[in-house]
């Protein structure tokens, strides 16, 4: 009987086996499940529960070799490498699927790495250094720019795959220089992630900025330096972490290492000390040594020649923005609030940045309003002192990240010019929280313009390219995600009313609320409003449905900083602080080759209000330039897949990794592998590649596109299999393989018959050189034969001769001892019989 797939709540998919044959029309399925339950199961005669694959081809390196191709045996593959075989990668097409493991695994030591370089994709077991081998291989080949897009939600493993696809380059492209440029480039992740990532519920280590790191190779396709690229970090974090989050690491590890001789002068104490640090309630990661990796970025930062001083000015800026955190501000009344000017961390704040204690402790506490007539100073209550403290802590945290990005790139700068690259995306995944505010709605968005570009990539382009071959092909309905793209961009979309509100000198969350209400709420499916609030909003994304706290997306999105704060910063004696704050701003596309620092704009000096971007137009202006550079690169994808909630080693929650695969198009991608052809080669290519299997009548044919269409014809019988279109063959998956098996049997008997000719060359060669010796030595031997044939019938005789006068004279000699022993033997007796006898006589 066969095996079946039927739904199931928990496991969303549990095997069952039919026990009695199902005819057209009958309503129910006879089936047991494995734990050996009984149940009639109802079917639809339209559609019929999906079959389960033999059990030969279960754990199949790629997911599109299964026989039956649809989500249960797609989950079920997946679940018995993962929890079984304890294999974390899965091809899927073009498509490597990395489930995390929460676990380190022995299998990314150099060792690894050099038994990838050169293998084709498909050759060894699915691994990122396979993939990163492939974009090497193709850049190479084909002289074009590579990308490796990682994706993936939030804890499935982003930043690790970056990681090793990074280490991988730098190994295989080692250059004999003494620049250790490779080395340089791995040293920039260390210190990017101490400053930019952070523990959060769902990840230990979770990336809160966008990277795109841009690895550039010579003409030798070694590394000759890198560019990194950020988007969107995370700022509000610094001041404000949910419940068991921490802040970003390079905190902890600095407050783990205060009582260091050299940090002294920093006046820090444990990170429960700080308000900053202490807000989630979660201090420390279990397993991870803050101390240690104190040490570690400190390496990391020397390694890339930011020696000692650099460091240090960077450790003071970050122990400010701690002390910042804990200035105590005061409330006088209802409407005024003050900071004493004897409040320790105030002064420490301004000691280690070299300000004015007493300017700084009056304008935390009031703001200057500059009209056309005159200028008023106006008190703030304490939650706006609160506000603008921690604005100006996001700040210079900001300004800190940028300019350590800088100093990055400009370590990794290059003479010369770049003849190629690779870049390597590492970028937020979908998040989705109890609270969402601004951050997540950008990262989602970040998701999006991802998901359409793999959706184009994948999906539409290839169908295009198929009609345009004139290939007969069925459109395969799929989620095009444009329309929540166009809800989010588009004219009068999200960002714009967002913008236009910002631009309202009165302008608050609730107004550009009811504003997205007025526009979308029964006009828009992919927007709602929630039944039991009326201060967020729900859109349905590609993955899932998020509710968006309004609260705080105009403040986020404005990022602004009051002006007579920064003019205190940039009154400053220490250098660091001043230049963060300097005069004249220019804002740098974050695909330029540095980064330069962006000073904070002035509140209400600017005579034209709109031209001041937006935290939200800035970053929608660079995911068009990511999209830009990404569609001009021949991409590759890693989807990373968070197995469980609980971060447990080898534990598969099926209902979350579904949740997942239809997500990120795994999915898609498998049903169109099954019904389409997903290998496809010119004719000049083919004919390149595979002459050796024509015959020699085949290429006196003068067309070359006629003579691919006979030598396929004659190789592949089933021509289901193939499809000829104007430019380009089209081959179903495995069809590749097969003709790469008959062009290397081939090679094979041709390389045969030459060892074959070859061998028997020398071995004749031998046979005659050992012929010649056979010849002399039987000449020697045969002479020695005769010399002693003439004298051996003298010998003979002579022999027999001496034979027999021994034998006589042996005869001769014993007879004669024979006798002596007779003689003396009587005379014994006789004496003997004597002495007896007279002995007896005497006796009578």
């Amino acid at each position: 009987y066969n095996r079946v797939w039927i739904p199931d709540n928990e496991k969303v998919w549990q095997s069952a086996e039919i026990t009695k044959n199902y005819k057209a029309g009958d309503r129910f399925l006879h089936v047991q499940l494995e734990d050996g339950t009984e149940l009639n199961y109802p079917v639809d005669p339209t559609a019929l529960p999906p079959l389960r694959n033999p059990d030969i081809l279960v754990g199949e390196n790629d997911l599109t070799a299964l026989s039956y191709l649809h989500e249960p045996a797609v989950l079920h593959n997946l679940k018995v490498r993962f929890v079984e075989s304890k294999l974390i990668y899965t091809y899927s097409g073009i498509i490597l699927v990395a489930i995390n493991p929460y676990k380190q695994l022995p299998i990314y030591g150099d060792a690894i790495i050099h038994a990838y370089s050169g293998q084709n994709m498909g050759d060894m077991d699915p691994h990122i250094f396979a993939v990163a081998e492939e974009a090497y291989k193709q850049m190479a080949r084909n002289n074009k720019n590579q990308s490796i897009i990682v994706s993936g939600e939030s804890g499935a493993g982003k930043t690790v795959s970056a990681r090793y696809t990074m280490r991988y380059f730098a190994t295989v492209s080692k250059s004999s220089s003494n620049a250790h440029v490779e080395d340089k480039v791995l040293a920039s992740n260390p210190i990017t992630e101490a400053v930019g990532n952070a523990k959060t519920t769902r990840n230990d280590n979770s990336s809160r900025f966008g990277k795109y790191t841009e690895i550039s190779f010579d003409q030798s396709y070694q590394i000759i330096g890198a560019n990194m690229r950020t988007y969107l970090l995370e700022k509000s974090r610094v001041v404000f972490q949910s419940e068991n989050e921490r802040n970003y690491h390079i905190f902890y590890q600095l407050c783990a290492s205060a009582m260091q001789p050299e940090f002294k002068h920093l006046k820090l104490g444990s990170a429960e000390e700080f308000n900053y640090t202490r807000m989630g309630g979660s201090t420390v990661i279990e397993g991870v040594d803050d101390r240690a990796n104190m040490v570690e970025t400190q390496k990391t930062f020397a390694l890339l020649d930011l020696k000692g001083d650099f460091q240090m000015d960077v450790f003071k800026i970050l122990a400010a923005i701690l002390h910042l955190g804990n200035v105590e501000i005061t409330a006088v009344g209802d409407e005024r609030s003050s900071i004493s000017l004897e409040d320790k961390h105030l002064n420490i704040f301004c000691e280690l940045l070299d300000l004015n204690c007493d300017k700084m402790a009056q304008w935390l506490c009031h703001r200057k309003i500059i009209t056309t007539s005159e200028t008023v100073i106006k008190p703030m209550t304490r939650a706006q002192a609160v506000n603008a403290r921690d604005a100006l802590a996001k700040k210079i945290y900001s300004h800190l990240f940028d300019f350590i990005v800088e100093r990055i790139n400009q370590a990794l700068q290059f003479p010369g010019k770049q003849h190629t690259f690779i870049g390597v995306l590492d970028i937020y995944g979908f998040e989705t929280f109890d609270v969402n505010s601004f951050e997540q709605f950008c990262i989602n968005y970040a998701n999006e313009k991802l998901q359409q570009q793999f959706n184009l990539h994948v999906f539409k382009l290839e169908q295009e390219e198929y009609m345009k071959e004139d290939i007969p092909w069925t459109l395969i309905d799929f989620y095009d995600n444009q329309p929540v793209i166009d809800l989010i961009e588009a004219k009068m979309g999200i960002l714009e009313l967002l913008d236009e509100e910002c631009l309202l000198p009165h302008g608050t969350d609730e107004n550009w609320l009811q504003k997205l209400y007025n526009n979308f709420v029964n006009k828009n499916a992919l927007f709602e409003k929630p039944r039991m609030s009326n201060t967020s909003f729900i859109i349905q994304h590609f993955a899932d449905k998020v509710e968006y706290k309004c609260e705080g997306f105009l403040e986020k999105n404005r990022d602004t900083v009051y002006e007579v704060l920064t003019e205190i910063l940039k009154e400053s004696k220490f250098h660091l602080c001043a230049k963060f704050f300097q005069d004249n701003p220019v804002s740098v596309s974050p695909f330029s080759s540095t980064i330069n620092i962006k000073s904070a704009r002035p509140v209400l000096k600017s005579p034209n209000k709109q031209l001041r971007m937006t935290v939200g137009s800035k970053f929608r202006s660079s995911l068009s330039l990511l999209m830009v550079t990404l569609n001009a690169t021949t991409p590759h994808y890693v989807r990373c897949i968070k197995p469980n909630d609980e971060k447990l080693p080898f534990e598969f929650d099926s209902k979350r990794v579904a949740q997942q695969l239809r997500a990120c198009g795994v999915l898609e991608t498998i049903r169109i592998s099954a019904q389409s052809y997903p290998s496809r080669w010119t004719y000049i290519e083919f004919f390149s590649r595979y002459s050796i299997l024509m015959t020699q009548q085949e290429l006196s044919i003068n067309d070359k596109k006629q003579i691919c269409k006979t030598v396929l014809q004659r190789l592949i019988q089933d021509h289901n299999q193939y499809r000829f279109g104007r430019t380009k063959i089209f081959f179903r998956a495995g069809q590749v393989a097969y003709l790469e098996k008959l062009r290397s049997d081939k090679l094979r008997h041709a390389c045969i018959m030459i060892q074959k000719s070859v061998r028997g060359w020398l071995q004749r060669k031998k046979f005659l050189r050992i012929k010649q010796a056979a010849i002399i030595i039987q000449q020697y031997f045969r002479g020695q034969r005769t010399v002693r044939q003439a004298i051996t019938a003298r010998t003979l005789k002579e022999t027999w001769a001496a034979i027999i006068i021994q034998k006589y004279c042996r005869g001769y000699l014993v007879r004669r001892l024979c006798q002596l022993i007779h003689v003396a033997a009587v005379t014994i007796q006789a004496y003997t019989r004597g002495f007896l006898a007279r002995k007896k006589y005497r006796k009578v």
